[in-house]
């Protein structure tokens, strides 16, 4: 999930605004249990990957928190309008869960495309030159996974299992590539995972037109 703030103008202004934003969170999952699996708040945007439990709860809990944001928004600021650019913009990831042989073992799973997503997410403040090292940003999950002592009371860091050098995987830059995919899925809605999950999903859900080129056919 993705959201700017409106004319991409600055929403989180200083420390006080992205704690609260932090609290709202709570205050949401106490009305709607909502699985944080990561999250990154930005100067003018946010990142959240979030596993809901049925269909429905995103939006509702999503209506919630960014309805209640506003109004702060307002008290504090004194001011009126639209704070975030619209509607918030959300796709589907696969989780491929580790095998009972990798349970039983210890072994970290890999190939995980919610891994892929968080690593995007989490890595985001190095990418904007915002610190040297993205775990120094505080308002990010990945903070909190490296120091949990600065976590809020909310966070869990086992909704999905990082690998020990997960400092390490978040801070080598992605590629190309990589940034393209999740950027078309950011943008068109699109699943993220592996190409038959994507097909199938897309299939059963009403999403294959996320998965079609933009603009004419071709002749």
């Amino acid at each position: 999930m993705v959201n700017r703030g409106n004319g991409r103008q600055r929403v989180f202004r200083d420390e006080g605004d992205y704690a609260a934003f932090l609290e709202l969170i709570g205050g949401a999952i106490e009305r709607t249990p909502m699985r944080v699996v990561g999250l990154c708040l930005m100067p003018n945007h946010l990142h959240m990957v979030l596993w809901p439990g049925a269909d429905g709860e995103l939006p509702r809990w999503m209506q919630w928190l960014m309805t209640s944001h506003v109004r702060r928004h307002h008290r504090r600021y004194r001011t009126s309008g639209h704070v975030w650019q619209g509607r918030y913009k959300s796709f589907p990831i696969q989780h491929r869960r580790p095998t009972a042989s990798e349970r039983s073992a210890g072994v970290v799973q890999t190939g995980d495309p919610v891994l892929d997503v968080l690593r995007y997410v989490e890595r985001n403040p190095l990418r904007a030159k915002r610190v040297t090292a993205a775990e120094d940003w505080p308002w990010s999950s990945l903070a909190w996974w490296a120091d949990p002592e600065s976590a809020p009371a909310w966070w869990r860091a086992d909704w999905v299992r990082r690998p020990d050098d997960w400092l390490d995987v978040v801070n080598r830059p992605q590629s190309k590539e990589e940034l393209t995919a999740l950027r078309l899925c950011v943008q068109r809605g699109r699943p993220y995972g592996g190409e038959r999950w994507i097909k199938r999903f897309a299939a059963e859900h009403g999403l294959d037109s996320t998965l079609r080129p933009r603009g004419r056919p071709r002749k």
